[in-house]
């Protein structure tokens, strides 16, 4: 109902929709000519950020367009109408939470490194599962201009491990401590190998506090940094527009699907 709400109060009920909320061709930029009603744009784009709390699948786009909310142009009203047209063809989609053994944590996190065509920052993403559910997920562009892509990835896994961290004391404070570490899978192999050796120490001082902080946590046994090949890391949905079938493949995995019937 809150869908068709947005939808209803734009004026696109009867829009064709469209498969994917990002178009893959085509990058935002911060150009193209002004829109003729900012605040419209502005109070659509707040009204999607509220929708992410159950549609995951729109956490990406939903983020670039928000970068834009301070000055917003024509191709981002574009995208933010095809975010619509997509919500349009998917209104029976949510996010589905259901009873599951073993209730372990388990984090995807990903980094599209120097995505950001305007100041060439990265995007961070992660997923956190506990057991087969998704309890908690991030888009967000990184403060920083990083160096490399193990630089990039490297920030995404500290991101990830400090929201498993909170998750880890929260089950505590609940009475429900986890057993085992919480396995964080990156798709970079040097951000997998600088998690637990401080081998190159001199090339990574501009990461060394999410250095120290993930191999702190590591030593602990709380964390366990393992690679995953690219083809399962369901983080890359919330970092970068996807083609429609690894898109479609990636959001059924983040347990976004229609009600059962």
């Amino acid at each position: 109902q809150y869908m068709l709400d947005i939808l209803d109060h734009v004026g696109m009920l009867n829009y064709k929709p469209c498969s994917t909320p990002m178009d893959t061709q085509a990058k935002l930029f911060a150009d193209g000519v002004a829109v003729a009603d900012p605040t419209f744009y502005r109070s659509i784009v707040g009204a999607l950020q509220y929708l992410t709390f159950t549609r995951s699948d729109i956490a990406y786009a939903v983020q670039q367009v928000c970068l834009y909310m301070h000055d917003p142009r024509e191709p981002h009203l574009g995208a933010m109408k095809r975010i619509l047209r997509y919500l349009q063809g998917t209104l029976d989609l949510g996010l589905h939470l259901h009873r599951t053994t073993p209730a372990d944590l388990i984090v995807y996190t990903d980094a599209d490194w120097a995505g950001c065509p305007d100041t060439r920052k990265s995007t961070s993403g992660y997923a956190v599962f506990l057991g087969d559910n998704l309890i908690s997920w991030s888009s967000k562009r990184q403060p920083t201009v990083s160096r490399s892509s193990a630089e990039a990835e490297y920030r995404a896994v500290a991101n990830g491990v400090a929201e498993a961290c909170w998750l880890r004391q929260l089950l505590q404070e609940l009475l429900h401590p986890l057993r085992h570490a919480t396995v964080v899978y990156c798709d970079n192999v040097s951000a997998v190998y600088l998690s637990s050796n401080p081998v190159q120490h001199q090339r990574t001082k501009h990461v060394e506090i999410d250095l120290h902080f993930v191999r702190e946590r590591v030593a602990l046994g709380e964390v366990r940094v393992l690679h995953v090949p690219t083809t399962s890391q369901y983080a890359d949905i919330f970092t970068k527009d996807l083609p429609t079938s690894v898109f479609t493949e990636f959001r059924s995995s983040l347990n976004v699907c229609g009600a059962p019937s």
